[in-house]
């Protein structure tokens, strides 16, 4: 049994109280610094992939720059983020294409997003939604649980989540929404030990409800 408009925004407003400064936590300047955090950030916390970009960033930032850079050279730079070859293989060809193709321009719409290498409907989400301001709800590993934990929706992939999350939730709260499903899976709702007697939404909550019982 999903929750209903009125529950979810009481949710919403719940989680704003407790984590009001709720953002993005990877560091970047530019669209494409995001874009390329963005990739780095698959299985890697952002803790790591920013210790790894605040370097980098400062050697190069273009598409331009990444573009005459050797996967190998690439890999090194980013050699503590996992799964760093076929990174910096996703990371060479995305910028190849977008100095050659779009002017070294990171393009605004999930249609063109999505056909760059590395870049599926999540990583297309962060970057829409924190580089350009499009209300998007990417969902990560966090995101998933959490709103399956709640019962705000009931759903077996992230995909599925994402769309079925665009039905239930309001436009203009998606992408807020999306930063305060992450700060709580990462600070309270952890996936094997969440806090639940400390949580602002307990009462809410299915899996916590079914705790108590």
């Amino acid at each position: 049994m999903g929750k209903s408009s009125e529950e979810i925004k009481e949710i919403l407003d719940l989680l704003e109280i407790q984590y009001p400064d709720a953002e993005c936590e990877l560091h970047y300047t530019t669209p494409f610094e995001l874009l390329v955090a963005t990739i780095l950030s698959a299985q890697c916390t952002d803790v790591r992939v920013n210790k790894v970009t605040d370097e980098m960033f400062k050697v190069c930032n273009t598409p331009k720059q990444f573009a005459e850079l050797s996967e190998e050279e690439i890999g090194e730079m980013i050699k503590t983020c996992g799964l760093y070859k076929s990174k910096a293989k996703k990371i060479k060809m995305t910028s190849e294409i977008l100095y050659n193709d779009y002017n070294s321009e990171v393009p605004d719409s999930l249609e063109e997003l999505v056909k760059l290498p590395g870049v599926g409907r999540k990583t297309a989400g962060v970057v829409l939604s924190n580089a350009f301001g499009h209300p998007a709800i990417p969902v990560d590993t966090h995101v998933f649980r959490i709103v399956n934990r709640i019962g705000i929706v009931e759903t077996s992939t992230p995909e599925k989540t994402e769309f079925e999350l665009m039905k239930v939730l309001p436009k203009e709260r998606w992408s807020k929404a999306h930063h305060l499903f992450i700060f709580l899976g990462r600070r309270m709702c952890k996936a094997r030990k969440p806090e639940c007697t400390d949580c602002p939404i307990k009462k809410h909550c299915n899996y916590f409800l079914e705790i108590v019982k």
